[in-house]
């Protein structure tokens, strides 16, 4: 018997998921930030076993879309919910005992997991956020974790394969996402941007990977980091160029943990008004598939 099915992790921001994905992957695949809304995209992930597939879909935080890309990234929460076997609903130890609407008539199981309970005192404060949890949703799991602990994980997967479908695998066993090598880089590209500038500059940029060259002991890789406006991209580049030397430095190294390889990277900066309202460029970025 071999079961598979899309197990779809939903949140709000800040939530850890992409931190809970790499967790249980073992593997860092999604962009981590202590800024909200760092995740644009719906990253499918494979985990493979010689009894089960579980297919996971790590997905922006939930949101009030406020321009043409934030629509975009609701509409990736809204299609994993439609095509979800299990949805796990991601909380923390910090958020209020609230229940979005979508889970009330949800029509797949639901687990509920709560994050950082490394952050808690005692376990008498556990019992209780988790007796409230129940009063919310009764007949849910509820599974307390810490994904940067990776404390209670086998629990969790134990979880998910109780709950999955009986089908057989519906991608090959060697793939580990949907997402290619182009997309992960300028994600990492992407990240240490969230990590290494503040304020508004990180939401208005995207990272596109113009060349992608494997040589023997090099892999080159060109990129462009598209901003707003002329300020931001000297914000960017920075003084004689500090701030994008050091934005490269650390994207190069993140890369090469991840490629296994020496890597040459380039980085140039262009201006794109208001790319995020853009339909064309948006289609171009993947944020529109249709």
């Amino acid at each position: 018997m071999f079961k598979s099915g899309f197990v779809n992790i939903i949140g709000k921001p800040n939530v850890g998921k992409s931190s809970l994905l790499n967790a249980l992957l073992g593997e860092k695949l999604c962009i981590i930030s202590p800024k909200v809304q760092t995740t644009r995209h719906r990253i499918k992930a494979f985990y493979t076993t010689d009894t089960m597939q579980i297919i996971f879909s790590d997905t922006p935080g939930i949101l009030d879309p406020k321009y043409k890309l934030q629509e975009c990234m609701k509409e990736f929460i809204d299609e994993a919910l439609e095509d979800a076997d299990i949805i796990i609903y991601l909380t923390t130890v910090e958020e209020n005992v609230e229940i979005p609407n979508f889970l009330i008539n949800a029509e797949v199981p639901v687990i509920l997991v709560i994050n950082k309970i490394d952050l808690l005192k005692n376990q008498q404060e556990l019992e209780h956020l988790v007796s409230e949890w129940k009063k919310k949703l009764p007949h849910a799991p509820i599974v307390a974790i810490s994904a940067l602990l990776r404390a209670n994980l086998d629990t969790l997967m134990k979880v998910i394969e109780e709950l999955l479908p009986e089908h057989p695998p519906y991608f090959n066993s060697e793939e580990l996402s949907d997402k290619n090598i182009r997309f992960f880089v300028s994600e990492f590209i992407r990240e240490k941007i969230f990590l290494l500038y503040k304020q508004e500059i990180p939401y208005s940029t995207e990272v596109v990977i113009d060349s992608f060259i494997e040589e023997e002991n090099l892999t080159k890789i060109f990129a462009t980091i598209y901003v707003l406006r002329e300020s931001q991209k000297a914000i960017i580049i920075g003084e004689k160029g500090k701030a994008i030397k050091e934005l490269g430095i650390e994207a190069r190294q993140e890369i090469e943990k991840f490629l296994q390889t020496k890597v040459y990277l380039e980085l140039r900066v262009k201006v794109l008004k208001n790319w995020r309202n853009d339909i064309k460029w948006l289609k171009r970025l993947g944020y529109i598939q249709k």
